[in-house]
């Protein structure tokens, strides 16, 4: 039995969905709203479609995942030293209280 409230889209239905992104510029966030479906899967099913019929990735896919991976990277830098700042802090507030 499937999972509670999941819906089966169509390949139609999502290439059409990965058109609005792709070929008439609409965000993501706005497209998935306006068809009633997560950024997310929208998201996934984007990095589908880049993908072509006997699996491999064509050029332009593999820059933007490039792109994403460069930027990925970037963002868990930046929460890594979050998360060390976040412990040295509760380290000292510790020892102020205690």
């Amino acid at each position: 039995m499937g999972k509670k409230g999941r819906r089966l889209h169509t390949k139609e239905f999502k290439e059409e969905a990965v058109k609005l992104i792709k070929e008439q510029g609409y965000p993501i966030s706005e497209a998935a709203r306006n068809l009633g479906v997560s950024p997310s899967l929208l998201g996934r099913w984007e990095r589908e479609f880049e993908i072509s019929q006997d699996g491999q990735f064509d050029l332009g896919s593999m820059a933007n995942m490039q792109a994403e991976l460069k930027r990925l990277r970037k963002k868990n830098k930046r929460l890594e030293m979050e998360r060390e700042i976040l412990k040295k802090a509760a380290t000292f507030f510790a020892r102020e209280s205690g």
